[in-house]
């Protein structure tokens, strides 16, 4: 019965995180045509992308307590309700301003929700699952953009950019009643689910676990992360339709082969995850931000179009692949108590990045004219991250043998 009450959770996760990213990725979609719309040149529109990483991090620790105190299930109804009507609020917006100020509240909104899912994983799965869990959990995140990419761009042609942000505002209140029937009001912690990395000793508070340098360690490795993540999810279709001269009607498909490869990424590199790299997953992901890396530089520097959604799609594969393995890290690192509070605070390091990401990108292409300044800026970013990770588990390596030794002392 456990194993089944705990799928079923998972499953209704996941599809909060496929609506979410419906709501979230049609702004990127809606860019181009926005852009000429409203007269707003790159560098601008990257400060309209960037409010909503904004409003995002600024809700991802108190989200996270409001899950530990109230339980996960109480923000996960709230969470989608208010983000659905900022969502249709966008629609309405017509100045640079209004736009700005509607991300922010619904960049905030989405964040609520964000630590009460990953408590949700930590509660209900063991640490050896987390990383399959946690990969299927966030397989949202490539789906959700595939899906909306050709649906976005539908409504786009048929409804203009405001009919597509008003239509879409709908999912969210579905999702609202659904987890409202299906979640229990609180979701069991059994001990076989404690974190095995940091269970010993006394409850430790928020305040106590983010002065430990681990801590910090993953909050500037998942910040690196998040700059090429939010850089690629924010430009990739700005990318296609302004560098390599894709129109609005074959953009929608072209723009979603990516996130396919993405969503494959991430049940692969998860499931190897929980399995034969269980022990290695810090190395695993330093590995596959590397191998993201070099696909985005090999991704630039070809030569037709059909080669760089070919390119992108390679290093979708390997950017998506390491969201499992990482957030089983996380959720191992922290206490039973904090895993909304904790989660959130390593999420508030990534939309830190994923904030600067599209404003610095959206410079260099006005700038330049051009988007090597941008891939060159998530470039540096995978390879500090990969770094962050390697010396992570060296860290977590040495803290293992020293336990052994006083274990046998």
């Amino acid at each position: 019965m456990r194993a089944a009450g705990k799928y079923k959770v998972l499953l209704i996760i996941w599809l909060l995180q496929f609506v979410n990213y419906l709501d979230r990725i049609n702004l990127s979609i809606a860019a181009p045509t926005m852009m000429r719309g409203l007269k707003l040149n790159p560098n601008v529109f990257g400060f309209i992308l960037a409010a909503f990483t904004f409003g995002y991090a600024i809700a991802q620790i108190p989200g996270g307590y409001l899950a530990d105190r109230f339980g996960a299930r109480c923000m996960l109804i709230a969470s989608p309700i208010l983000w659905s009507v900022f969502t249709g609020m966008t629609g309405f917006a017509s100045t640079l301003i209004a736009l700005v100020a509607v991300r922010v509240l619904f960049g905030a909104s989405e964040g609520l929700s964000n630590g009460a899912s990953f408590k949700l994983i930590g509660d209900n799965f063991a640490s050896h699952e987390r990383s399959a869990a946690n990969a299927a959990y966030l397989s949202a995140l490539a789906l959700g953009p595939a899906f909306i990419a050709p649906v976005a761009v539908w409504f786009l042609t048929h409804t203009g950019w405001q009919g597509m942000f008003r239509w879409l505002s709908l999912p969210g209140l579905v999702m609202a009643l659904l987890i409202r029937w299906v979640i229990p009001k609180q979701s069991p912690t059994a001990p076989a689910y404690r974190t095995s990395l940091s269970a010993d000793g006394p409850r430790k508070g928020l305040r106590e676990i983010v002065r430990q340098p681990t801590s910090w360690l993953i909050f500037v490795a998942y910040l690196a992360f998040n700059v090429a993540f939010w850089a690629y999810l924010g430009w990739m279709p700005s990318y296609l339709s302004i560098a390599r001269h894709i129109d609005l009607k074959a953009l929608g498909v072209a723009a979603s082969i990516p996130y396919l490869f993405g969503a494959a990424g991430m049940i692969a590199f998860g499931w190897i995850g929980s399995r034969s790299l269980y022990r290695y997953r810090c190395l695993l992901i330093a590995v596959i931000y590397i191998c993201t890396a070099v696909s985005l530089y090999v991704t630039y520097n070809l030569a037709s179009s059909a080669q760089s959604i070919a390119g992108l799609s390679v290093s979708a594969f390997f950017l998506y692949g390491g969201f499992g393995p990482v957030w089983s890290v996380v959720l191992d690192l922290t206490p039973e108590n904090l895993r909304g509070a904790f989660s959130g605070f390593v999420n508030l390091g990534g939309q830190v990045g994923g904030f600067f990401a599209p404003i610095v990108v959206g410079y260099a292409v006005s700038a330049t004219g051009s988007f090597t300044g941008g891939f060159l800026f998530m470039i540096v970013a995978l390879f500090i991250s990969a770094l962050c990770f390697t010396i992570l588990h060296t860290v977590r390596k040495g803290h293992h043998h020293k336990h052994i030794s006083r274990e046998l002392a």
